[in-house]
């Protein structure tokens, strides 16, 4: 039994001209039913790229799941990760955290196995912050800040929501460069939930991404913080809440270096 999908209004259109607007539909994309992993539990991503009634090309990720299942209270028999992700997906917009965008989503059960598909947009025109971290000493000053800010009001945007990402690493963090500065985006919301524990959660998400950026110099991660917490400098609290930062990174600190 398949629940009513949901599809994106900015996508029906260009799902529906190629006969992909059902769950069937994009579970056989490509005829590729024989090459489906087999197993306990699977998932199978494959990148496809659709021309709208324009001719111009719009890019989709495809992710399949069978039997991988999430447990929690309220689901404490399982749910498939993807309706996890989906729920945070439209939870984000709603709060108006930039993430990844839902274009289709639909679960079923067949034969006894929880199935799920979600389609998000791809982020073309973004790359992770580790693509920037390997072009780091080639960026100009002020395209190396733009990063930097557009990053920090990211996470910021996140917290203040009373959200955490719970696995906040460079490769989840979206960016892009224009005339206008940058932008940023989240993906890989499996794992996000409310957070419960406050500052605690929020030192936990800042941690883990300070930990893997260790391209950044030292005054670089330290204009990351001040942009984060909205100050010009540090102060007693900011220090202090930094401090705690940097010793869940465990990087030793650097505050007042350059």
């Amino acid at each position: 039994m398949t629940r009513e999908a949901f599809i994106a209004v900015n996508a029906r259109d260009v799902l529906a001209r190629h006969g992909l607007d059902s769950f069937d539909a994009l579970w056989r994309y490509g005829d590729e039913k024989d090459d489906l992993p087999r197993g306990k539990g699977w998932k199978k991503v494959t990148r496809i790229e659709l021309m709208d009634a324009n001719g111009e090309p719009q890019s989709f990720y495809l992710k399949r799941q069978d039997h991988q299942l999430a447990r929690s209270l309220r689901h404490p028999l399982g749910e498939p990760t993807f309706a996890r992700e989906f729920r945070a997906i439209q939870h984000f917009a709603h709060m108006g955290i930039p993430a990844l965008e839902a274009a289709f989503f639909a679960q079923r059960k067949h034969q006894g196995r929880q199935q799920a598909i979600l389609l998000t947009r791809a982020l073309d025109i973004y790359k992770p912050l580790t693509w920037w971290f390997e072009r780091w000493t080639t960026l100009a000053w002020r395209e190396r800040q733009d990063l930097i800010l557009a990053a920090a009001a990211l996470v910021r945007s996140l917290h203040n929501a009373d959200r955490m990402h719970n696995s906040l690493y460079p490769r989840h963090i979206f960016l892009k460069l224009d005339d206008d500065g940058a932008g940023a985006r989240l993906i890989d919301l499996v794992e996000t939930r409310h957070a419960w524990f406050g500052e605690r959660d929020r030192i936990r998400d800042l941690s883990s991404l300070l930990r893997r950026s260790d391209v950044a110099t030292p005054g670089q991660k330290l204009r990351f913080f001040l942009a984060y917490t909205g100050k010009q400098r540090l102060g007693a609290a900011s220090r202090e809440l930094l401090g705690r930062v940097l010793k869940r990174a465990g990087t030793g600190s650097w505050m007042d270096k350059p």
